[in-house]
């Protein structure tokens, strides 16, 4: 499994592009330029190297097709999935319907994820941390953790 780590900081331009911060690309395996584009929890929108997206695709695979949740939850997650891939200049389009989705204004931050990046509005991501108290991380923390 990959282990992305960081936050980037990345502009929307008018044509709905953005760079894909140079940090971020050094992490990622040589010559990986295609990538897929999902709606993630919370209305971020998330970005899956192929790789860990056909890890997932597997997975999905294998789940039980006449479970009504299942059906559901895949409509949810693979609805509107879109391939993108980084243009000569290193840029990626991010098409209108996730822009949309995520409530993405110009300002972005690009989150790595363990093996993915989720793309947040600069300010919603910083209210993120904000709406969280020192004593809720801890409890949080306390409570996912457990068996650690």
């Amino acid at each position: 499994m990959m282990n992305f780590h960081g936050e980037y900081e990345a502009t929307i331009d008018a044509k709905g592009r953005f760079l894909l911060p140079g940090a971020l690309k050094k992490q990622l395996e040589e010559g990986e330029v295609k990538f897929m584009l999902a709606r993630g929890f919370e209305r971020c929108i998330t970005l899956y190297p192929m790789k860990t997206w056909n890890e997932i695709m597997e997975k999905f695979s294998k789940l039980n097709q006449f479970d009504p949740k299942v059906r559901q939850f895949t409509r949810q997650f693979l609805g509107g999935a879109t391939e993108i891939e980084l243009d000569s200049a290193g840029r990626m389009l991010m098409p209108a319907s996730f822009k949309e989705y995520g409530t993405l204004g110009k300002d972005v931050i690009i989150a790595a994820v363990l093996d993915k990046f989720e793309i947040w509005d600069a300010v919603k991501y910083k209210k993120l941390f904000e709406e969280v108290s020192p004593n809720e991380y801890s409890n949080l923390a306390k409570e996912v953790m457990v068996g650690f």
